[in-house]
């Protein structure tokens, strides 16, 4: 790296969204212990990801980010991980269509228990309690002592991360993620009369598949119709847990995270002398970096030379999250600041964040339409700046959940009590998840045709 650097630097800067455990002694012995534990990824799965990321920053392949807004312990099953894979292959398949091009899948999983809040305490009833920020730090439950930090979640993280994991490699690799298998799940979603305007494109994938079978590319014969990369990743938050499964790679004898392959910084802590920029800068890891409306060029130039000092393909993430209409205000100003230092970086689009609202009903959601119009404003402001949108970051489960309004099914506000299941931010449901795909693939598909007539 530039500079030098260990693990526990982060603790000399100053930290925001974490939490004051109160007994050290016990915080002490849980990071004496996860320290033990192995890695939960290893160094060489993280490179293979940072080369497919590389390609990503060419236009050589899109990336496909999502899953849970925070994972939970209470509702951990293998149809909960099932389910969401299953989704991710499906939005993979048709946007892999759209692109004509490798998509590169990469989970809110493994890892993804802690959030950052908005405020440090919530008041109900005119009680006021430290705010929850997720199942590895304190309980959803509004108790006082629900609410007090808790190191043994670390260990309970870890153990459901581990196992979390150990399901998704026997997923990609056993047979379940077969091209054809996906496709036929998806060719269930189109069925429906609301989803016949996606029956065209769903009925090309299904003549690319006969094609090839009838030219000898059977399942038998490719490995890669039966099997499929995918990758975990989460907001790096609680640096305790991050710095005890850090580890040193044998192959480089360079710092790896081993909590996840890829790990991002949120628009909250992304202060370039901030204790979250100094862990992530050591890592060898791809970083992720949100970038929120405040995000200012000063501040991105300097992030960027601290977290790829050598300007690395496939190294650094810019997660843009503007909201629906603000897109062309703020993404252009940080486009033209990546052009001006030369920046080797993979842009995405993060449409949730940025369009939460308070339905009419009370409940937190977030509409189909703007997540919609915003995906659709960021491919916009790259085709007029003739850079490279690279991929798209949802939160999403595989569950039927009633979170986010609107979609073929159309969730109304009223709908939202049914299956509200979130712990913190509202998530997309297998059907708009999928939606989603096919109205983003319809985005590639129109750039890539942009760009062959451009090209003669």
């Amino acid at each position: 790296m530039a500079q030098a650097w260990t693990k526990s630097d982060w603790r000399n800067k100053p930290r925001v969204q974490m939490p004051d455990y109160l007994d050290s002694d016990a915080l002490g012995a849980v990071e004496a212990q996860l320290a033990k534990y192995p890695p939960l990824v290893f160094a060489g799965e993280a490179r293979k990801l940072k080369s497919s990321l590389a390609a990503v920053s060419r236009g050589e392949a899109f990336l496909l980010q999502g899953g849970d807004c925070a994972e939970s312990f209470a509702e951990f099953s293998a149809d909960t991980i099932r389910d969401t894979f299953k989704v991710m292959l499906q939005m993979a398949m048709v946007l892999t269509y759209g692109a004509k091009v490798p998509v590169v899948k990469v989970g809110r999983m493994a890892g993804q228990f802690a959030k950052p809040r908005s405020a440090p305490t919530e008041v109900k009833d005119g009680v006021e309690l430290p705010s929850y920020r997720g199942d590895i730090i304190n309980e959803l439950d509004f108790t006082p002592e629900a609410r007090i930090p808790n190191a043994s979640k670390m260990l309970q993280a870890y153990t459901q991360a581990a196992a979390s994991l150990n399901l998704l490699r026997a997923f990609s690799t056993g047979g379940y993620a077969d091209v054809h298998q996906v496709h036929a799940w998806t060719l269930g979603f189109t069925e429906g009369e609301k989803a016949a305007k996606y029956r065209e494109m769903a009925n090309n994938i299904s003549a690319a598949l006969d094609f090839m079978k009838a030219a000898g590319v059977t399942q038998e014969t490719a490995h890669t119709l039966q099997s499929v990369d995918f990758y975990v990743s989460h907001e790096a938050l609680l640096l305790e847990y991050e710095e005890a499964l850090c580890r040193i790679d044998s192959t480089s004898g360079l710092p790896v995270a081993g909590s996840g392959h890829m790990i991002w910084i949120g628009d909250r802590t992304r202060q370039p002398d901030g204790a979250h920029v100094e862990f992530a800068r050591g890592v060898q890891n791809p970083i992720g970096l949100k970038c929120g409306p405040t995000t200012t060029p000063e501040d991105l130039k300097v992030l960027m030379n601290k977290l790829n000092p050598e300007n690395e393909a496939g190294r650094l993430t810019l997660i843009a999250r503007f909201g629906a209409g603000n897109v062309g205000e703020h993404l252009p100003r940080l486009i033209k600041t990546v052009k001006e230092e030369g920046a080797n970086v993979v842009w995405t689009c993060d449409p949730m964040h940025g369009n939460t609202i308070k339905s009419s009903t009370g409940y937190k959601t977030r509409p189909f339409e703007s997540v919609l119009r915003e995906v659709r404003e960021f491919f916009a402001i790259h085709a007029s700046e003739s850079t490279i949108p690279g991929g798209v970051h949802f939160e999403m489960t595989g569950k039927d959940v009633t979170e986010c309004t609107g979609g073929v099914r159309a969730v109304t506000d009223e709908d939202l009590s049914d299956r509200y299941h979130t712990a913190c931010d509202p998530r997309l449901n297998a059907s708009q998840s999928l939606e989603l795909a096919f109205l983003v693939s319809e985005e590639l598909s129109s750039l890539r045709e942009a760009r062959e007539r451009a090209a003669g």
